[in-house]
């Protein structure tokens, strides 16, 4: 029974142990005590929650090193290694993924791991007297946000799911062991962030809390996912869910505390000199710089051999391989590409590498104990699903001036002049492949565009839309293999078998 609580949804309880919120990235033994006798005070609850926080963090859940579920999905990166590792992480970007891929397996687990931590905190917190009725619904808020979003990660990798939103007792683990309808995922999703925007939570995080939810947090994540049901569940309710997503992303537009876009440099994004001060940040997973244990790597771990740009730790091999595909997607004279990507010249790489999170300081030193954080909203998204949602309602003027934020602070031509080239008008007909566009330059590599492929297209156009593409521009990651099946990734093999009824798998696999 042990063993079947850890494979079906991660549901053991695992309890954070810190003392402060600052350092909410510290945990302890989560078994030294039992569930019932552990909420006992308010600073019980905030352990708890830093709990969730902490989940977050794994590269096997949506942490920095968390690209092999996305990004390498994705046209984005890859890889040309199909040895290491028995060949398991070259199947998510070679569409031959297998139900018994352990990556796989792994990345279910965690994700169910942090739901099961906020299904704790949600499940207990009733049982705890707090002085400030506002600070039990902030700590609850934030593992409402928290639960959501990895849900949210997790129906639009796999559509119909085990839903759990309460903690489970031994008893209860088998008879919610079946998969719910993606529609009712995002009812959750939607309910547990409509107490978000509706909480007493601040609208930004500051100083000590940044790395928290906020209500700006909440009400971007809210649109994109009214604007996700929008184009791609069939409801009826299209244009009701498109009117949500503009209502609800206007509303975290308007709490920016900044003009313009462009007022706010590219590189300030990420610098990690300027993560606890720059105001498009909107929400982040923190690292600590020079910390063994919770420092970033993602710079150092991108770099490749004979490169110093990154971090000044020595690389080996080949770093965050970029694929030849989006080499091309940038226009000329685009500063993002120089800035996001760089051409190693080693004789074991000769290929191009990400740039984009880059900490050479000597407080990270040699051994690359970075202090990027990882970022998972920003005014820039949350600018571009606004001519997203403008241009479905039909609203192209509107569309065009959002756009034409990104672009100017970017210093690439606006849209109208842009068409009036022939190679951009060539590749980018419509609007909506305009928009696409954009976001892939200016979201390469936060483990966006996945998602963006699979709410711009249909099933049918996305595979004609990979095998349009160049072969010759993903290495020997084969682009004939992608076909429907590959909308969703298979459900683990271990999950499966525990009830093949209920736990039916995708079609295809």
């Amino acid at each position: 029974m042990k063993n079947r609580i850890s494979i079906i949804l991660g549901l053991a309880a695992v309890l954070a142990t810190t003392s402060c919120s600052k350092d909410f990235l510290n945990q302890q033994d989560p078994n030294s005590q039992t569930v019932d006798s552990y909420f006992q005070t308010e600073n019980d609850v905030l352990l708890a929650v830093n709990g969730i926080y902490q989940s977050l963090r794994s590269n096997n859940a949506i942490g920095e090193g968390s690209g092999l579920f996305s990004e390498e999905r994705s046209d984005n990166t890859g890889r040309n290694d199909n040895q290491s590792n028995a060949g398991e992480p070259f199947q998510f970007g070679d569409f031959s993924l297998l139900p018994s891929n352990t990556n796989l397996k792994s990345h279910w687990v965690a994700m169910y791991q942090v739901i099961s931590r906020a299904n704790l905190v949600l499940s207990n917190i009733d049982k705890v007297s707090f002085t400030n009725e506002d600070t039990k619904k902030g700590y609850a808020a934030e593992a409402k946000f928290l639960r959501a979003l990895i849900y949210f990660h997790m129906v639009r990798k796999w559509g119909d799911l085990p839903l759990v939103n309460k903690q489970l007792t031994l008893d209860e683990v088998r008879a919610n062991t079946f998969r719910s309808k993606d529609t009712a995922i995002y009812t959750q999703i939607v309910t547990d962030l409509l107490d978000v925007v509706n909480s007493p939570l601040p609208n930004f995080q500051t100083g000590a809390n940044i790395g928290r939810v906020s209500k700006a947090a909440g009400n971007a994540l809210l649109g994109q996912v009214y604007l996700t049901m929008a184009t791609t569940i069939d409801n009826g309710k299209r244009n009701d869910n498109l009117a949500k997503a503009k209502q609800y992303l206007t509303a975290c537009y308007d709490m920016r505390k900044f003009g313009a876009l462009k007022e706010v440099p590219y590189s300030d994004v990420f610098a990690v000199e300027k993560k606890g001060s720059c105001p498009e940040l909107i929400f982040q997973i923190v690292y600590k710089q020079g910390d063994a244990t919770y420092s970033s790597s993602i710079a150092a771990n991108n770099q490749a051999k004979g490169e110093t740009i990154n971090s000044q730790k020595a690389a080996t091999g080949v770093g965050g391989n970029v694929t030849g595909d989006l080499v091309k997607e940038y226009e000329a004279n685009d500063p993002r590409k120089d800035f996001s990507i760089k051409f190693a010249e080693a004789s074991n790489v000769k290929d191009w590498f990400i740039t984009k999170f880059r900490d050479a300081s000597d407080a990270a030193g040699k051994s690359g104990y970075g202090g990027n954080d990882f970022i998972l909203i920003r005014y820039a998204d949350v600018i571009l699903m606004l001519a997203e949602v403008n241009m479905y309602l039909g609203d192209n003027t509107t569309a065009i001036q959002f756009l034409d934020m990104v672009r100017e602070r970017a210093g690439v031509p606006t849209y109208a002049t842009a068409m009036q080239d022939a190679a951009y008008s060539t590749k980018f007909p419509t609007l909506k492949l305009a928009i696409l566009h954009e976001r892939r330059v200016e979201l390469a590599f936060e483990n966006h565009r996945w998602y963006d492929l699979l709410r711009t297209f249909t099933t049918e156009e996305l595979v004609n839309y990979f095998h349009a593409k160049n072969q010759a521009d993903f290495g020997i990651a084969k682009l004939a293999n992608f076909s429907a099946k590959d909308r969703y990734y298979p459900i683990p093999f271990d999950e499966y078998k525990l009830d093949p009824v209920r736990m039916y798998q995708n079609t295809g696999y």
